[in-house]
């Protein structure tokens, strides 16, 4: 099978439409990134004999050093519909049973009651508060996605540095420089091992969101430099996540643990706890044994210039990205002709190798691997023309109507088609074949949701969580992030009233 390459996710070009500012460094800075070449003049690939840059002390002077005031306008306001998109599926996720089971196996063990869980009335500390969101926020597999590595960032770092809001006041601005900052570093550290560190079975979420969250936490800790150097090393050796995980509770668990590992790993640089200077780039490091390929220029390029958060995005289908094209192309067909499950003969799909090996479950039992079934998740977007939340339940799963459709549903691997591809022939009943080719599904970067469309989201995912108006508040909280005295605002609009 050929790799799944970040190329394969963005059109040639792309990557000239991030957002460009000028730099955030300090004249403190400059030494630093000097070891770094203008993406104009980028030098080849050093050997693997050569010593590389310093990468985790570049990459620590640069944190340390950001201001919300350098961030581009542009660049602040993906990081506000990050947010926005993030607490609508933590507030959705909430009272699903992995939530429920994490809290009733860790409440017995958890310290002062410091902060939220989004859409329950119960407050952990702050460790397990970070944890548990972060699992809230994944159960759906609705999340953020940074489409050149499959990350979803704003899992581990939203959850660890919200719950850190409610223990120490933050102001907005400040919330949203460490939630760009986080996201940034933890999409620039999948870009050095993507695709290789993907394909041997790593959870990228879970490995590269923990450098997130501790450069997040530890920016609003105010970290020292070496501090920071450590609170990255400290994260380096706590990577977590197997997709072999994949259609089980364990997938949720991958990104809460990476908030509660990052979110760990800064508390004990705050008080000099020590690591290797190097732990990102050394021979023994985190990107040598985890990794086959090691690009440091990805981490070091450009800091303060460009941005991966503006490569974000959201998901407006409730499972794997790759499955999105072919119910984008099933609920279109549906639509323009008025499909009803008796009419269809057959849905044959062709289909990029990555998709079959990351979605092939032809008969799933339950729910969660139900998200990973193209065959499932054609059937129920033709039947309902929609993918959210309630398509992929248990019931829904197991329902005779669902499961005769699905056994109608073919994919043949084709290898000229892009995973961001699909092409799919409808054959009726009557003869007639309909046909679709999706170059790029909505929630793309070159088909993306609209703000409406994100509050649509949000909206359905909290009703029935939280009072209608009090979805409309939060949202408006999470929009107006930037003028809160106290980040913690967020937290506490997300909280139902007693007896919801």
């Amino acid at each position: 099978m050929n790799p799944l390459h970040r190329r394969h996710f963005l059109k040639t070009g792309v990557a000239a439409s991030v957002a460009s500012a000028a730099p955030v460094l300090t004249a403190a800075l400059a030494p630093a990134t000097a070891q770094a070449a203008s993406p104009a003049s980028t030098p080849p690939a050093q050997p693997t004999s050569e010593k590389p840059p310093k990468v985790t002390q570049i990459l620590a002077r640069y944190l340390v050093n950001a201001r919300y005031e350098d961030l581009p306008a542009n660049v602040r306001r993906e990081g506000v519909r990050t947010l926005l998109n993030w607490v609508g599926v933590a507030v959705g996720g909430s009272r699903e049973d992995p939530v429920k089971r994490s809290v009733a196996a860790l409440g017995p063990f958890s310290g002062p009651p410091q902060a939220s869980l989004l859409g329950r009335t119960d407050r952990f500390d702050i460790m397990n508060a970070a944890f548990i969101n972060g699992v809230s926020s994944h159960i759906f597999d609705y999340d953020d996605t940074h489409l050149k590595t499959i990350i979803h960032p704003a899992g581990p770092v939203v959850s660890a540095i919200l719950a850190f809001s409610e223990y120490q006041p933050v102001s907005g601005k400040d919330f949203l420089n460490a939630l760009v900052l986080g996201v940034e570093t933890e999409c620039r550290i999948g870009n050095a091992v993507y695709p290789n560190h993907y394909d041997v079975g790593w959870h990228i979420t879970g490995t590269c969101g923990v450098f997130g969250t501790a450069a997040a936490a530890g920016k609003l800790m105010g970290l020292t430099e070496q501090q920071m150097v450590w609170a990255l090393g400290l994260a380096a050796s706590q990577p977590v996540g197997l997709r072999e995980s994949f259609g089980s509770m364990n997938k949720s668990f991958n990104p809460g643990r990476a908030a509660a590992n990052g979110l760990f790993a800064a508390l004990l640089a705050a008080r000099d706890y020590t690591s290797s200077d190097g732990m990102i780039e050394a021979k023994r490091g985190w990107a040598n044994t985890i990794s086959t390929k090691q690009d440091y220029r990805e981490i070091t390029e450009g800091l303060g210039q460009h941005y991966e958060s503006t490569l974000n995005t959201y998901k407006p289908f409730a499972c794997g990205i790759v499955i999105h094209p072919a119910i984008d192309a099933a609920i279109q067909l549906r639509n323009e002709n008025h499909l009803t499950p008796d009419m269809i003969e057959s849905v044959d799909l062709k289909v990029h190798p990555l998709v079959l090996e990351l979605t092939g479950k032809k008969t799933p039992q339950i729910g969660l691997e139900g998200k990973f079934s193209i065959y499932h998740s054609v059937a129920v977007a033709i039947i309902d023309g929609a993918a959210g939340e309630k398509q992929y339940s248990d019931s829904v799963v197991r329902d005779p109507q669902t499961i005769a459709l699905r056994d109608k549903v073919t994919a043949t691997v084709v290898p000229s088609i892009r995973p961001e591809q699909v092409d799919m022939t409808i054959t009726l009943k009557d003869g007639r074949k309909l046909h679709k080719f999706i170059e790029h599904a909505i929630g793309s970067l070159e088909v993306p949701m609209s703000d409406q469309q994100l509050e649509i989201k949000f909206a359905d995912l909290a009703a029935g969580i939280l009072p209608r108006e009090q979805i409309q508040a939060l949202m408006q909280t999470c929009w107006q992030v930037e003028s809160l005295p106290s980040a913690a605002a967020i937290a506490k609009a997300a909280v139902p009233p007693r007896g919801n």
